[in-house]
C-alpha cells in the first residue's frame, strides 16, 4: 500500500476525503492540528473518524495561532458571524491552510509518502483565498522545490478531490463510501459535546448540503 497523509479536521469534508483515500488503497496517516481554535470538539471528532475509517495512525500537532489572532476562530474578542456577509468572513484564519499543509508535508517526508490529501473545496465554501485551485497548485510546486524527497526523484502530489464538488455532491460521495456524518463536527462554535449552533456559515453550508443531497442531516444541534 502507498502511504498518504490526510489532513483531518473532524468535519464533513475531511471525513469524506479520508474515505476516498482509503478506497484508493492508500495507507492513511491522519493529521489534525490544534491551532487554538474556539473548541476542541472537532479534534475529538477527528479521532472518532480516523478510528472508524481505518486510518493507520492519527496524530495531533499543536501550534498556537491565538498569539496572532486576526480571526473569530482564534480571538474570542471577535464574534463568529451568524449572518451571511459580503467578502471574506472573519472566520478566515491567516495562513491556516499553509501551516497545515506544511505540517502534512513534513510528516509525509518522514513517512516516505508522496501523497497528501486535503478537503479543500472551492464551490460551496466561505470564500477563503487558500481554498482556491491556484493555491493548491502553487503549494504543490513549492513542495516539490523545497523537499529532499522531491529533489531525489520522489515528487509529492497534493490531492484535493473535493475542490470542484458541491456540498451535496460531497455528501452523496461520502454516503456511498459509508461515511457516518454523525461522527463529524463542522460548526465554528460547537459546544463541548460537539453540538452545532446551526447559524454560523459552516452550519448553513452543511445543512444546505444535506437538504440538496436529499440525505437526512445527522447533525446534533444545541437547541434540538
Amino acid at each position: 500500500m502507498k502511504n498518504a497523509v490526510v489532513l483531518l479536521s473532524g468535519g464533513l469534508d475531511s471525513a469524506t476525503v479520508l474515505a476516498m483515500a482509503r478506497r484508493q488503497d492508500f495507507a492513511c496517516y491522519a493529521l489534525s492540528v490544534d491551532y487554538g481554535q474556539r473548541h476542541h470538539a472537532e479534534l475529538a471528532a477527528a479521532q472518532r473518524v480516523a478510528k472508524a475509517q481505518g486510518a493507520k495512525e492519527w496524530r495531533v500537532v499543536n501550534i498556537d495561532l491565538t498569539g496572532f489572532g486576526g480571526s473569530s476562530l482564534t480571538d474570542n474578542n471577535i464574534a463568529v458571524p451568524e449572518l451571511p456577509s459580503a467578502g471574506i468572513p472573519s472566520t478566515y484564519v491567516p495562513a491556516r491552510n499553509t501551516i497545515m499543509l506544511s505540517m502534512a508535508l513534513a510528516w509525509a517526508e518522514v513517512l516516505q509518502a508522496q501523497h497528501i490529501f486535503v478537503g479543500i473545496n472551492a464551490v460551496d465554501y466561505s470564500g477563503y483565498p487558500d481554498c482556491r485551485p491556484a493555491y493548491i497548485e502553487a503549494f504543490e510546486r513549492m513542495a516539490n522545490l523545497a523537499t529532499k524527497a522531491a529533489v531525489e526523484g520522489y515528487p509529492l502530489t497534493i490531492h484535493a478531490p473535493l475542490l470542484r464538488m458541491s456540498k451535496a455532491e460531497i455528501i452523496l460521495q461520502g454516503t456511498a463510501l459509508g461515511v457516518d456524518y454523525a461522527r463529524t463536527v463542522s460548526c465554528y462554535q460547537a459546544d463541548e459535546q460537539g453540538r452545532a449552533c446551526g447559524v454560523c456559515d459552516s452550519c448553513r453550508l452543511r445543512s444546505a448540503g444535506f437538504a440538496a443531497a436529499g440525505v437526512a442531516d445527522p447533525t446534533a444541534y444545541r437547541d434540538s
